[in-house]
């Protein structure tokens, strides 16, 4: 079988190297371009970057980092990108409007109703959208994006309770690892033996994001389910990570069984793990009976970094609580556009 060319935008930041890392054998996506800022063109992978995921894969340490320019990614069959997001939106579109599909894990257009916002697990049928994107917008290539990281983590174990959790109040509170901020996103002084109790812009992305991954294809767009939600976020001093703590606010008179709500989380599946494709984890959501768990020096390495661990699921007060752990940089980002473009394939799409 032919491998899918791709290239990589982004390439020596933090979830770049874990992506170059995760395609390193890859049975199917071959890794042929590297791509990162303009000073970098030219110089030797290796020379570029600032590695730190152990050895840098043998087949992409003498690679010559290329622009970003369409002509540098003209013979490959997908662009990956990990750009910072201030970035991404020009860079991106002008590759989409020269022929190329660039599926990314950058925020701009994640909310835009005709593309396609995929957690492949959860919403796979959403890639629908690019029968028509391209005559829509007048574009020759594809758009498709990847969550942000908490949203990516969070929407997991709420997908098999979707038809609860839009029908009530959810209040979430987010413990997120520093490298959620990027490789310089937070000096050491400010978060060593420190907490910080706001994250710009996160509180309002993650409900947004969720209700779209959650929402249904309708004439060519996706309608959002509604998530009424409360989300506070938090940095705290771990370096990988991202937990949270939801609490969902039920109705006088629900009956829930949480015996029920445990197995629907432990045996929630879908087209990935049908398919078997090489990302995916076996078991998507991982349920804890430990009320230690789940935490970070346990479980996030859990199926490769790429399923999430939930436990602490209790009724009290007329509330349904759970806590919920995954691994930002994998789950939350490499690893979920590597899942995208798996599907993609899968489906006819590339």
């Amino acid at each position: 079988m032919d491998k899918l060319k791709v290239s990589l935008l982004g390439s020596t930041g933090m979830v770049g190297q874990k992506m170059v890392k995760m395609l390193s054998n890859h049975p199917f996506i071959e890794l042929t371009k590297v791509s990162a800022s303009p000073a970098k063109i030219g110089k030797k992978y290796e020379e570029a970057v600032k590695w730190i995921e152990g050895e840098i894969p043998e087949d992409v340490k003498d690679m010559r980092l290329v622009s970003t320019e369409p002509e540098d990614h003209k013979d490959v069959d997908v662009v990956l990108s990990a750009l910072p997001n201030e970035l991404a939106e020009d860079i991106e579109l002008k590759l989409v409007r020269a022929g190329k599909i660039v599926v990314s894990n950058a925020s701009p257009y994640r909310m835009d109703p005709e593309v396609p916002l995929i957690n492949p697990e959860i919403n796979w049928q959403h890639l629908e959208l690019l029968k028509t994107q391209q005559s829509k917008r007048g574009w020759k290539g594809l758009l498709v994006k990847n969550p942000n990281c908490t949203a990516a983590i969070m929407s997991l174990p709420l997908k098999p309770l979707t038809e609860l959790i839009t029908q009530r109040k959810i209040i979430m509170t987010t413990l997120q690892a520093v490298s959620g901020a990027g490789y310089n996103g937070l000096s050491f002084m400010s978060i060593y033996n420190n907490i910080i109790p706001y994250i710009k812009g996160e509180e309002e992305k993650i409900p947004k994001e969720v209700g779209k991954m959650l929402g249904q294809v309708q004439d060519g767009q996706i309608l959002n389910a509604k998530i009424n939600a409360r989300v506070t976020s938090i940095r705290v001093p771990i370096k990988v990570g991202h937990m949270g703590v939801i609490n969902i606010l039920l109705d006088e008179g629900d009956k829930i069984d949480v015996e029920e709500i445990k197995r629907e989380l432990a045996n929630f599946k879908s087209l990935p793990q049908e398919k078997n494709l090489p990302t995916a984890p076996k078991k998507p959501i991982i349920v804890n009976e430990d009320e230690s768990r789940p935490q970070p020096e346990i479980d996030l390495k859990i199926e490769n970094g790429m399923a999430v661990s939930v436990g602490r699921i209790s009724v009290e007060n007329n509330v349904l609580r759970m806590v919920v752990l995954g691994d930002n940089l994998v789950r939350g980002a490499a690893g979920i556009t590597i899942l995208t473009v798996e599907v993609m394939k899968e489906l006819g799409y590339i």
